[in-house]
């Protein structure tokens, strides 16, 4: 007969919006063991599995630690209360996690108090959530009288709850009766029940155990504080988006450049820093969706998506969102534990309502590196040289048509196309030679369309190179000094002769636009967070082991110009979850984002 061998959750706290998928065993009749499922349309040997929801509603409320939010308040700080700041970020766990917050919760309350004053009356919440929270006293020490409207947000279940049970102070509302669930508000502080039971097919009466599970509360999901857009072609207003979440000027775009993170490389073993639920999968994919559609961005290039989450779920979420997908995997086949499918690459999304798709290369460096080999390497040396040049990279080269007008064009009728090129360049530090091959011949594959068509060009992508580095410095000079350290590293002289480490494209780090920032509010809080030695911002890439910055939109600066950039994070900021990635940012990388406008075309 059928029976339940085994039932986990694999994660250790339920999240609010993200999906919980029990592991359950079975033993078939013919003893055999799985862990696919047995539904009533299917039965097996007469029987099939019955699957039940509950939210366990206790009389006495539960309030939930901003800071901690796997555990429960004993604190709550009055100065929030006071200050009309949403409730949830006045809860603390203990004495010791409000006073570690308050550098960085006393902000809500600054800010709180400076709309009062702009205004007159408060400003409805728009700091996002601070990963920190509580101020001003921290008495009230909490009963069990919390208003219930603090737990909830009002939205509905998306089973029609119905009471099934109710002892020692306790209600079950049965929630769901397929196999995964996904939590809402309406749990938020609450435990959740599984349960899972052999059913007879045609009695329809459950048969043998009754296997449960219990889960912690569940707690609402952190989402990242808005970043804002700031204004570089000369205003000193900082910039705001319109009521659609887009720069509303018909003659600009917005582009954005993201190191996702890929699943494959978030291990507990590499972010021990961060909780297991805030590094699994099921909640940073719905932190990172949620934060990538935040942006509103017209392109977006994101690096390290696994190909399984590129096809099951970034291209049908942003297709949702108006975007229009495009990917290219990496070129590997090595077995990871997920196999091929978890082979990460690039995605390319841009929205259809404002470009349209004209054309894709794609880069495979693993190819050109075959036609290296052949052309310069000796046979006996061809293994080791391809050893060393081999490392699996790609680059998504896409043209895109604009849909809307290029407002002081020179020729309003011609098409205004756009080449975005993006990639990743993931070699280890110590190959200085094969990183700034593959930016070579990147670029040297852009000088090829640049020559065939008069085309703005932007490059975007996690580049693996510091400021100052060779492949930083071919990009943004166009040459690399023949005396560069980085040359030093060539043990098969595929960098030989140094005169070929060239390009033609006029390239400009966006972000060194903050560098030339005038003075203006919000200006000189960017300038601090700029390193004044290289013009790029001190980091884009934040772990417990390296902070420095890897991540680059360049653009060829003859033919666009910058207006605004996405404000850059601070260091203090990340530091109190120790490092990236955290519960707030679900990457170890942070987003850049820069609005263009198109200049009037002159031939280059």
């Amino acid at each position: 007969m059928l029976s339940v061998l085994r039932v986990h959750l694999p994660s250790d706290i339920p999240i609010v919006g993200c999906e919980l998928t029990p592991y359950v065993l079975l033993r078939r009749p013919d003893k055999t063991v799985t862990t696919d499922d047995v539904p009533e349309s299917a039965p097996l040997d007469g029987h099939f599995l019955r699957y039940k929801w509950y939210r366990i509603q206790s009389d006495k409320k539960v309030a939930v630690c901003s800071i901690h939010p796997s555990e429960q308040a004993t604190l709550q700080c009055l100065g929030c209360v006071k200050a009309k700041i949403p409730v949830t970020k006045s809860y603390h766990c203990s004495p010791k996690c409000f006073s570690d917050a308050w550098q960085h919760h006393r902000v809500l309350h600054d800010r709180a108090a400076s709309a009062v004053n702009e205004n007159g009356n408060e400003e409805e919440e728009v700091f996002g959530r601070f990963n920190s929270s509580g101020s001003g006293v921290l008495n009230t020490s909490l009963s069990g009288s919390v208003s219930s409207t603090s737990l909830t947000n009002g939205s509905a279940p998306l089973y029609p709850a119905a009471v099934t049970q109710r002892s020692g102070g306790e209600t079950w509302f049965e929630v769901g009766r397929s196999k995964t669930y996904t939590p809402t508000a309406d749990d938020i502080g609450h435990v959740l029940k599984f349960e899972c039971v052999v059913v007879d097919a045609e009695s329809k009466v459950p048969v043998g155990h009754v296997n449960t599970i219990l889960t912690s509360r569940v707690i609402p999901a952190p989402s990242p504080s808005p970043r804002r857009l700031v204004p570089v072609n000369g205003a000193d207003v900082m910039g705001h988006l319109d009521s659609d979440g887009r720069i509303s000027s018909s003659g600009t775009f917005t582009v954005l450049s993201y190191n996702i993170l890929s699943d494959v490389y978030a291990t507990s073993e590499s972010y021990s820093y961060c909780p297991s639920w805030a590094l699994s999968w099921p909640y940073r994919k719905q932190n990172l969706l949620r934060e990538i559609v935040g942006y509103r961005a017209d392109i977006v290039c994101l690096q390290e998506v696994q190909s399984d989450h590129f096809e099951e779920f970034f291209a049908p979420e942003l297709d949702k969102h108006g975007y229009q997908a495009l990917y290219k995997r990496k070129t590997n086949e090595v077995v990871f534990t997920g196999g091929a499918q978890a082979i990460d690459g690039c995605a390319t999304f841009f929205r259809r309502d404002r470009f349209s798709h004209v054309k894709k290369y794609e880069v495979e460096f693993n190819k050109a590196a075959q036609s290296l080999t052949d052309a310069m390497i000796p046979s006996n040396q061809k293994k080791s040289a391809l050893n060393r040049l081999v490392k699996d990279n790609v680059a998504l080269i896409v043209v895109l048509e604009a849909k809307f007008s290029n407002q002081g064009a020179d020729n309003p009728g011609k098409r205004q196309l756009l080449c975005v090129a993006n990639t990743h360049v993931n070699v280890h530090q110590d190959l200085k030679d094969v990183k700034l091959w593959q930016v070579h011949t990147l670029l040297k594959g852009l000088e090829k369309i640049a020559a065939s068509a008069d085309i703005p060009m932007l490059v975007c992508g996690d580049f693996s190179s510091i400021p100052g580095s060779a492949p930083h410095t071919l990009l943004a000079m166009g040459k690399v000094d023949p005396s560069h350290p980085d040359l030093q590293v060539d043990p098969l002289n595929i960098l030989r002769p140094l005169s070929k480490l060239i390009h033609q494209l006029p390239l400009v780090s966006a972000y060194s636009s903050f560098a030339r920032l005038g003075v203006g509010l919000g200006m000189e809080q960017q300038r601090r967070r700029m390193d004044p030695t290289t013009n790029e911002p001190l980091f884009t890439n934040c772990t417990r082991d390296f902070i420095g910055t890897l991540d680059y939109i360049f653009y060829t600066a003859d033919s666009l110009t910058v207006e605004s950039l996405l404000e850059l994070l601070d260091e203090e900021s990340l530091r109190k979850d120790t490092a990236l990635p955290s519960p707030e940012w679900s990457s170890d990388h942070i987003a850049l984002l820069a609005e263009f406008r198109c200049k009037p075309r002159i031939r280059r």
